[in-house]
């Protein structure tokens, strides 16, 4: 119980820094800082599953809330970008897997799902039942989330000036009460009947898709308040803060070290694509980065929504992205059944 009510007032004096040196997203990154610092030095601390993926159902409603029908019918004409995600993630493993195991020396196993940009989660349980080193999966794939979460901000705002502080949504006085309450039957209802039926990140998808449904048939007007998402940032960076919880000076000097190197890969190879989308005239530049950029989709979710970029391209991308990587997984997992 202790360890797991410590992150609480750590991520909280996160928040209370960020604000008060004025740093871009206090609730995203206040926690993130604060309780990787709080890691590193030895505190004791446990995530909260269960509070994590309520969190990540309001920014699933979110996200369903923006595809209008006009939204929908523009969907149609991302394509040729989506086309480019599948080419990205095969990159992303052909130079991925030869990094870990030749300069890292990983068995294959966990070369692989240590490459692959999947969901931390599902990495982690396919990674293991192919006979990866979960501890070393679970430190590559937090280290990959928290280096872009925490660089991708700076750039929006050195390349494109993004206004970082403005809030996500509107204050909960200005939305009628009998909408909050449909945004929490989205919420509730969409995460159980995802998860009923075995749908990949069941916690944000469930409710985007029934947020959707509402927001097409004009019950649904607004978006979460801003309150509820500075809540879902405040426990999305305190979780991936948390997860160096228990982090050894051989993790470090290995793992963390290999994540950095590999996160320095996965850059050069966002902003190639970039180019390619930007230079074709496919999309918008700002929009090109947070859709190909390989960070977490909740977190991606979240600096769309904050930048003011355009929501359901974003979140399409990493759909797709992550779609690819988990239906590959099972297919990796029985040709390589054990350790090399």
């Amino acid at each position: 119980m202790i360890r797991l009510l410590t992150p609480f007032p750590i991520a909280l004096a996160g928040v209370w820094l960020f604000h008060a040196l004025a740093l871009p997203l206090p609730w995203l990154l206040g926690p993130i800082m604060a309780c990787l610092t709080a890691a590193l030095a030895g505190v004791p601390m446990k995530g909260v599953s269960l509070l994590n993926n309520m969190m990540r159902t309001i920014l699933g409603v979110a996200v369903g809330a923006t595809i209008t029908p006009v939204v929908l019918m523009s969907m149609a004409g991302m394509w040729p970008t989506l086309l480019l995600i599948p080419v990205m993630t095969a990159c992303i493993g052909l130079i991925g897997v030869p990094y870990f195991m030749r300069f890292w020396k990983y068995d294959f196993p966990t070369a692989y799902y240590s490459a692959m940009p999947g969901g931390l989660q599902d990495m982690l349980v396919f990674g293991e039942e192919a006979g990866g080193n979960p501890r070393t999966l679970s430190l590559i794939h937090a280290t990959r989330i928290l280096v872009i979460v925490v660089v991708l901000p700076f750039i929006l705002h050195a390349l494109w000036d993004a206004d970082l502080t403005r809030p996500p949504g509107a204050p909960a006085s200005s939305i009628a009460p009998l909408e909050l309450l449909i945004m929490v039957g989205c919420a509730i209802g969409g995460w159980r009947i995802a998860k009923a039926v075995g749908m990949f990140g069941a916690s944000i998808l469930g409710p985007l898709i029934l947020a959707a449904i509402a927001a097409l048939s004009g019950i649904l007007e607004h978006r979460p308040p801003a309150e509820a998402i500075w809540l879902a940032q405040f426990f999305i960076g305190m979780t991936v803060g948390v997860k160096y919880s228990g982090i050894t000076f051989f993790e470090v000097r290995r793992d963390v070290v290999a994540g950095l190197g590999f996160c320095a890969i996965l850059f050069v190879l966002t902003f190639i694509f970039v180019e390619i989308v930007y230079g074709f005239g496919l999309a918008p530049g700002m929009e090109a980065l947070l859709a190909f950029a390989p960070g977490g989709q909740a977190e991606m979710a979240v600096l769309a929504l904050i930048v003011g970029a355009d929501v359901a391209f974003v979140v399409a991308h990493h759909v797709l992205r992550i779609l690819l990587v988990i239906l590959g997984a099972p297919f990796f997992a029985r040709i390589f059944p054990g350790r090399s």
